[in-house]
């Protein structure tokens, strides 16, 4: 399978949504596609071997729509040209629409207000309640200002389908043409007793405050995808390159992997790399949302668009393009703002049959008053009313615009949010399970006892400690590190291993100079059926402190126990009396010994631990949790953690941890810094509370705007609905429900105290 974000024109509701989606996902060789209403964008899965883009864009053309792909080389040069010429040339046609009509409109209800007061107004030119000279002036916002209207309404015709634009092509038609009639013939209205009126004015201001309103919501429209623009503008323009020894200031898009840059304080960094030359620190806080700096030297990642603080240095680029972190930021955010989340399904449903439904309740209001009462003009007015008033495009915008401020506003808080589905679920949950190693604690462990059964005569201390550093060497495990740094440290020169292997969750072996090297948990030990009672007092002394312990057994005989410790990050404290005060459940998992486990739980503040489960064991640990009937989030940052992580509800990885981790997670949280799951449950939260309200807001609307447009008030109050009001309110309804979710860029995180 492959995926494309296709850019779509010509969408006008959330019907026009629901329409491309059918047409896509009926050519074959599409597995799924999802059209985002409010980034007009449709994200597609399918088979190359079965169709291709062509076929897919042309089922689009065929349904009355156009799209175009997003080319990944554009990623981060933001909009291209020629969508910034239809965006500003759409802008510029509503707004010279909206003035033109806006002034007609004027003039038309001047005109008519004699016969809407039924005061006679002396100030009032008799020429303005001309029927003609309003037909006259009329026609120009009718069939020019509403020319959308009737094009998108009879494409939608033409594939038996009805849209919002149908609904409004209707609407004031039937109050232009029903006034034509007296215009053309008032003798015919005389002689049956009934009064000329006309609606003129009625059709013009409709058809005016819904361009306007559509104008306001293609500006609010445009602010919710600020984040990407944000993101796209850190980046910086050109590089100073070291090339033959000198310096050259070149374009950002000629650097290419392997160059050596020259970054001075003050300056952004340019593409990813690690530095080679020099120190200095760094302001990450753009990409990960970190507030302090960060110290850099030589062997140190350095990432794009960060800023360089205090000292100036030279690093070797690693990544460049759409290679760089800061491309990798902005597609996940792109991806995550094309998403659906389960909360809009509802919406889906109702826009699906919401216009037909609508058509029909207008006919219904039509017959019922015109046969009740005899009188045209109540049945036009209702009718016309019910028409306006219904918005299928207040209920499409509800949940993709929150999502789409919600997924902006986390990558500013260095929280990376690949769909609506994980944003949604995040506030669900109940329990949080995390990490222990690189998650909790630094990751970073470092050896910091030394026990030997021989003692430190003959050199025995540093032998062992070249048996075991050669052999861990090998090993990508982070207590490996510590192992192999701590030789280093010794200055001891490690010997090549023959038949190095890991045993998952146990240990490794390895033969050095014709020795079995074996180094590992107790537990294997003990299944080798090596005796490890000679060091048994330092292993229940390093685990009362909290370290870990593992052993060194050369030969099938134990040799040396080593103690590793692994310091608690400054913020794991903050940040798990944080999520307990949010009402969440926290658990530790991890392979280390269970007294070590508890001692570090005890002192971050969690209760319930889950000690000793193997790699291996991890998905089927969060399984178990899940069957509990519980909501379950995974934080981890290790290759291991991947399969727990793919299976919780939702996974978190931390974003200095391995890719692996990260690909295989919902939620990357960028700084490692766990405060940022608070951050990240409260952004959910808040995001699902905008969403509700929105969807509120246009459910009530419809629900409570329809029957009073068809005139429920009407025997009780004797009030009908203006059509020009029930205009203003569809118009309102958009544009109320996009501003709503431009209120989550105020978001901030909360402390909980």
């Amino acid at each position: 399978m492959e995926n494309t974000t296709l850019k779509l024109r010509g969408m006008s509701c959330a019907s026009c949504a629901s329409s491309i989606e059918d047409a896509i996902n009926s050519v074959p060789g599409v597995n799924e596609c999802i059209v985002n209403f409010g980034a007009e964008q449709a994200t597609v899965k399918y088979d190359p071997k079965r169709t291709d883009l062509e076929a897919i864009q042309e089922a689009v053309d065929a349904a009355g729509y156009s799209a175009y792909p997003l080319q990944e080389q554009n990623l981060m040069a933001g909009e291209d040209d020629a969508e910034k010429r239809h965006r500003l040339r759409e802008s510029r046609d509503l707004m010279r629409k909206v003035a033109v009509g806006g002034i007609i409109s004027t003039v038309l209800v001047i005109g008519s207000l004699p016969m809407m007061t039924g005061l006679h107004l002396p100030f009032i030119p008799v020429w303005l309640h001309n029927p003609w000279i309003q037909l006259i002036l009329t026609t120009p916002v009718q069939f020019w200002c509403g020319y959308s209207f009737y094009i998108n309404g009879w494409k939608a015709l033409k594939r038996h389908a009805a849209t919002m634009d149908t609904l409004i092509a209707l609407g004031t038609s039937a109050a232009y043409f029903y006034s034509l009639f007296p215009t053309l013939f008032p003798s015919f209205f005389i002689n049956q007793g009934l009064t000329p009126d006309v609606y003129y004015e009625t059709a013009a201001v409709v058809i005016t405050l819904i361009l306007l309103g559509r104008l306001f919501e293609n500006r609010a429209k445009g602010q919710t995808s600020e984040a990407i623009r944000k993101l796209i503008g850190l980046q910086a323009k050109t590089a100073r390159l070291i090339r033959n020894g000198r310096e050259v200031d070149v374009p950002i898009e000629e650097v290419i992997i392997g160059d050596v840059i020259l970054v001075r304080p003050g300056e952004k960094i340019p593409v990813d790399g690690e530095v080679i030359e020099g120190a200095s620190t760094i302001d990450e806080g753009m990409v990960t949302g970190e507030s302090l700096p960060v110290k850099k030297q030589p062997g140190d990642e350095v990432i794009g668009a960060t800023i360089n603080k205090t000292g100036s240095f030279k690093f070797r680029t690693t990544r460049v393009g759409s290679d760089t972190v800061l491309a990798q930021i902005v597609q996940l955010v792109q991806q995550a703002q094309g998403s659906k989340a389960p909360i809009q399904r509802l919406a889906d449903q109702v826009t699906g049959w919401f216009v037909p439904a609508v058509i029909a309740i207008a006919l219904l209001t039509f017959i019922i008053w015109f046969n009740f009462t005899g009188n045209v003009t109540l049945a036009l007015i209702t009718t016309v009313g019910v028409l306006i008033i219904a918005c299928p495009c207040a209920l499409g915008l509800a949940t993709p615009t929150s999502v789409m401020v919600g997924t902006g506003k986390g990558a500013e808080n260095g929280i990376l949010i690949k769909g609506a589905e994980s944003l949604e679920l995040a506030h669900k949950i109940q329990t949080i399970v995390l990490d222990k190693t690189g998650t909790i604690t630094q990751g970073k462990p470092t050896v910091t006892d030394f026990a030997t059964v021989n003692g430190t005569a003959n050199g025995n201390e540093m032998r062992l400690v070249q048996l075991t550093a050669s052999v861990e060497r090998n090993s990508e495990h982070p207590l490996a590190e510590a192992v192999v740094r701590y030789a280093q440290s010794q200055e001891v020169a490690l010997a090549d291993v023959r038949e190095f292997e890991a045993i998952t969750g146990s240990g490794v072996q390895g033969i050095v100079s014709a020795h079995l090297v074996q180094i590992g948990t107790q537990r294997w030990m003990s299944e080798l059926g090596i005796d490890t009672q000679a060091l048994q007092q330092d292993k229940e002394r390093l685990e009362y402190l909290g370290k870990t312990a593992i052993w060194i057994a050369v030969d099938g005989q134990i040799q040396g126990l080593m103690g590793i410790s692994d310091a608690i990050k400054p913020t794991s404290i903050q940040a798990v009396r944080a999520l307990q005060k949010l009402g969440l459940e926290v658990v530790m998992l991890t392979g280390d010994n269970r007294r070590t486990a508890e001692t570090i739980a005890r002192e971050v503040g969690i209760k319930r631990v889950l000690a000793e489960v193997r790699p291996d064991q991890k998905a089927a640990t969060v399984q178990k949790l899940q069957s509990e009937g519980k909501i379950v989030a995974m934080v981890g940052d290790g290759i291991n953690d991947a399969p727990a992580l793919a299976q919780a509800d939702v996974g978190m990885a931390i974003g200095t941890g391995t890719d692996v981790a990260i690909a295989a997670s919902d939620i990357t949280l960028i700084s490692g810094d766990l405060r940022s799951i608070v951050t990240a449950i409260q952004l959910s939260r808040a995001t699902i509370r905008n969403i509700r309200q929105n969807l509120f807001f246009a459910f009530i609307y419809n629900v409570a705007g329809i029957p009073i447009a068809a005139g429920i008030l009407f025997p009780i109050f004797g009030w009908l609905l203006n059509p020009i009001i029930a205009g203003a309110a569809m118009a309102f309804s958009s544009v109320s429900v996009v501003t709503n979710a431009l209120r989550l860029r105020k978001f901030q995180a909360k402390p909980v105290a």
